[in-house]
Protein backbone atom coordinates (compact mmCIF):
# COMPACT_ATOMS: atom_id res chain seq x y z
CA UNK A 1 0.00 0.00 0.00
CA UNK A 2 1.55 3.22 -0.79
CA UNK A 3 2.83 5.70 1.72
CA UNK A 4 0.02 8.38 1.96
CA UNK A 5 1.41 10.59 4.82
CA UNK A 6 2.23 14.05 3.27
CA UNK A 7 5.63 15.29 2.31
CA UNK A 8 7.74 17.43 4.65
CA UNK A 9 8.38 20.60 3.10
CA UNK A 10 12.06 21.28 1.61
CA UNK A 11 14.74 22.45 3.50
CA UNK A 12 17.53 25.22 2.55
CA UNK A 13 20.29 26.16 4.55
CA UNK A 14 20.90 30.49 3.75
CA UNK A 15 24.94 30.36 4.08
CA UNK A 16 28.17 29.90 2.06
CA UNK A 17 29.44 28.37 5.43
CA UNK A 18 31.04 25.09 5.63
CA UNK A 19 30.71 24.75 9.27
CA UNK A 20 26.83 25.57 8.81
CA UNK A 21 26.35 23.18 6.30
CA UNK A 22 28.21 20.17 8.55
CA UNK A 23 26.20 21.54 11.84
CA UNK A 24 22.60 21.02 9.87
CA UNK A 25 23.87 17.92 8.74
CA UNK A 26 24.18 16.03 11.92
CA UNK A 27 20.18 16.19 12.17
CA UNK A 28 20.37 13.67 8.69
CA UNK A 29 17.49 15.31 7.16
CA UNK A 30 17.53 15.82 3.59
CA UNK A 31 18.30 19.88 2.81
CA UNK A 32 19.39 22.30 0.37
CA UNK A 33 22.07 25.17 0.37
CA UNK A 34 21.51 28.20 -1.56
CA UNK A 35 23.86 31.07 -0.91
CA UNK A 36 22.40 34.13 -0.23
CA UNK A 37 23.59 37.63 -1.97
CA UNK A 38 22.93 40.24 0.36
CA UNK A 39 25.11 43.11 1.83
CA UNK A 40 26.29 42.05 5.60
CA UNK A 41 27.80 45.60 6.19
CA UNK A 42 26.69 46.52 9.96
CA UNK A 43 24.57 49.82 9.96
CA UNK A 44 25.61 52.78 11.79
CA UNK A 45 24.50 52.88 15.56
CA UNK A 46 23.19 49.29 15.48
CA UNK A 47 23.64 46.80 18.51
CA UNK A 48 25.60 43.94 17.76
CA UNK A 49 22.17 41.77 18.36
CA UNK A 50 20.10 43.51 15.87
CA UNK A 51 22.72 43.29 13.52
CA UNK A 52 23.30 39.28 13.59
CA UNK A 53 18.91 39.28 13.40
CA UNK A 54 18.64 41.58 10.68
CA UNK A 55 21.45 39.71 8.50
CA UNK A 56 20.47 35.95 9.55
CA UNK A 57 16.28 37.00 8.30
CA UNK A 58 17.57 38.51 5.40
CA UNK A 59 19.56 36.07 4.38
CA UNK A 60 16.76 33.65 4.66
CA UNK A 61 13.85 35.79 2.97
CA UNK A 62 16.66 36.92 0.01
CA UNK A 63 16.98 32.95 -0.57
CA UNK A 64 13.41 32.64 -0.28
CA UNK A 65 12.21 35.31 -3.00
CA UNK A 66 13.83 33.16 -5.68
CA UNK A 67 11.87 30.13 -5.26
CA UNK A 68 8.74 28.60 -6.87
CA UNK A 69 5.97 29.43 -4.93
CA UNK A 70 4.29 26.30 -5.64
CA UNK A 71 6.25 24.24 -2.99
CA UNK A 72 6.37 25.01 0.28
CA UNK A 73 9.52 25.17 1.58
CA UNK A 74 11.56 26.39 4.96
CA UNK A 75 14.70 28.55 4.57
CA UNK A 76 16.96 28.94 7.45
CA UNK A 77 19.41 31.75 8.03
CA UNK A 78 22.08 32.45 10.23
CA UNK A 79 24.78 35.24 11.27
CA UNK A 80 27.32 35.69 13.90
CA UNK A 81 28.57 39.01 15.50
CA UNK A 82 31.27 39.04 18.28
CA UNK A 83 31.53 41.98 20.03
CA UNK A 84 33.79 42.87 23.49
CA UNK A 85 34.53 46.60 25.00
CA UNK A 86 31.05 47.66 22.57
CA UNK A 87 33.37 47.13 19.03
CA UNK A 88 32.30 44.38 16.61
CA UNK A 89 34.62 42.02 15.35
CA UNK A 90 33.80 40.30 12.12
CA UNK A 91 35.73 37.51 9.90
CA UNK A 92 39.20 38.66 9.65
CA UNK A 93 39.86 37.67 6.20
CA UNK A 94 43.65 37.76 6.84
CA UNK A 95 46.61 36.34 8.77
CA UNK A 96 47.72 40.57 10.49
CA UNK A 97 43.87 41.19 10.89
CA UNK A 98 43.30 37.83 12.82
CA UNK A 99 46.27 37.77 14.78
CA UNK A 100 45.38 42.01 15.89
CA UNK A 101 41.94 40.27 16.92
CA UNK A 102 42.90 37.47 19.08
CA UNK A 103 45.16 40.18 20.76
CA UNK A 104 42.50 42.52 21.46
CA UNK A 105 40.30 39.81 22.92
CA UNK A 106 43.04 37.79 25.04
CA UNK A 107 42.29 38.34 28.71
CA UNK A 108 38.66 39.55 28.06
CA UNK A 109 35.20 38.31 27.88
CA UNK A 110 34.13 38.26 24.21
CA UNK A 111 30.22 37.60 23.65
CA UNK A 112 28.93 35.98 20.44
CA UNK A 113 25.63 36.37 19.15
CA UNK A 114 24.56 33.92 16.81
CA UNK A 115 21.23 34.49 14.94
CA UNK A 116 18.93 32.41 13.57
CA UNK A 117 15.70 32.79 11.50
CA UNK A 118 13.58 30.02 9.99
CA UNK A 119 11.80 31.36 7.12
CA UNK A 120 8.42 29.81 5.93
CA UNK A 121 7.29 30.38 2.19
CA UNK A 122 4.20 29.69 1.89
CA UNK A 123 3.06 31.36 5.48
CA UNK A 124 5.57 34.31 5.23
CA UNK A 125 6.55 33.51 9.00
CA UNK A 126 9.75 34.33 10.24
CA UNK A 127 10.86 32.50 13.44
CA UNK A 128 13.95 33.98 14.62
CA UNK A 129 16.52 34.29 18.00
CA UNK A 130 19.88 35.36 19.25
CA UNK A 131 21.72 33.09 21.16
CA UNK A 132 24.42 34.80 22.93
CA UNK A 133 27.52 32.44 24.10
CA UNK A 134 30.13 33.93 26.59
CA UNK A 135 34.11 33.32 25.95
CA UNK A 136 36.44 33.69 28.40
CA UNK A 137 40.05 34.33 26.36
CA UNK A 138 43.44 33.14 28.09
CA UNK A 139 45.68 35.89 28.15
CA UNK A 140 48.57 34.27 25.72
CA UNK A 141 51.62 35.74 23.93
CA UNK A 142 51.76 36.55 20.90
CA UNK A 143 54.06 33.65 19.69
CA UNK A 144 51.47 31.16 20.98
CA UNK A 145 48.71 33.24 19.08
CA UNK A 146 50.47 33.53 15.52
CA UNK A 147 51.60 30.05 16.41
CA UNK A 148 47.55 28.81 16.55
CA UNK A 149 46.89 30.98 13.40
CA UNK A 150 49.54 29.14 11.55
CA UNK A 151 48.33 25.59 12.65
CA UNK A 152 44.41 26.65 11.98
CA UNK A 153 43.77 29.38 9.90
CA UNK A 154 40.67 30.24 10.90
CA UNK A 155 40.54 33.51 9.23
CA UNK A 156 36.67 32.98 7.72
CA UNK A 157 35.65 32.88 11.26
CA UNK A 158 34.34 35.70 13.34
CA UNK A 159 36.76 36.01 15.99
CA UNK A 160 39.73 34.37 14.87
CA UNK A 161 39.11 31.04 16.71
CA UNK A 162 37.21 27.34 15.86
CA UNK A 163 35.94 26.54 19.39
CA UNK A 164 35.92 22.89 17.27
CA UNK A 165 39.01 22.51 16.91
CA UNK A 166 42.62 23.41 18.11
CA UNK A 167 40.88 27.51 18.74
CA UNK A 168 39.32 25.70 22.14
CA UNK A 169 42.82 25.89 23.58
CA UNK A 170 42.80 29.67 23.31
CA UNK A 171 39.48 29.59 25.89
CA UNK A 172 39.07 29.83 29.65
CA UNK A 173 35.55 29.37 29.71
CA UNK A 174 32.47 29.11 27.47
CA UNK A 175 29.01 29.89 28.70
CA UNK A 176 25.62 29.21 26.57
CA UNK A 177 22.42 27.82 26.52
CA UNK A 178 22.99 25.92 22.96
CA UNK A 179 26.67 24.68 22.67
CA UNK A 180 26.41 24.34 18.71
CA UNK A 181 25.59 28.59 18.45
CA UNK A 182 29.06 29.33 19.12
CA UNK A 183 30.16 27.00 15.94
CA UNK A 184 27.59 28.93 13.99
CA UNK A 185 24.37 27.20 13.60
CA UNK A 186 22.03 26.83 17.79
CA UNK A 187 20.65 23.27 16.66
CA UNK A 188 19.04 23.62 19.84
CA UNK A 189 16.81 26.35 19.05
CA UNK A 190 16.69 25.39 15.14
CA UNK A 191 14.78 22.13 16.51
CA UNK A 192 12.78 24.11 17.94
CA UNK A 193 11.13 26.01 15.51
CA UNK A 194 11.40 23.58 12.66
CA UNK A 195 9.08 21.32 15.53
CA UNK A 196 6.67 24.46 15.79
CA UNK A 197 6.92 24.80 11.98
CA UNK A 198 5.63 21.19 11.61
CA UNK A 199 8.33 19.58 10.37
CA UNK A 200 8.77 15.94 10.85
CA UNK A 201 12.26 16.45 12.51
CA UNK A 202 12.28 12.38 13.79
CA UNK A 203 9.55 10.85 11.86
CA UNK A 204 11.44 11.87 8.74
CA UNK A 205 13.88 9.08 9.03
Amino acid sequence: MPDSSPRPPRLILASSSPYRRELLGRLRIPFDVIVPAIDETPRAGETPEATALRLAEAKARAVAGGLSADERTLVIGSDQVATYDGRQIGKPGTHEKALAQLQGMRGREVLFHSALCLFDSHSGNAQAVDIVTRVQFRNLSDAALDAYLRAETPYDCAGSAKAEGLGIALLDAIESDDPTALIGLPLIALTRMLLAAGYPLLEAK
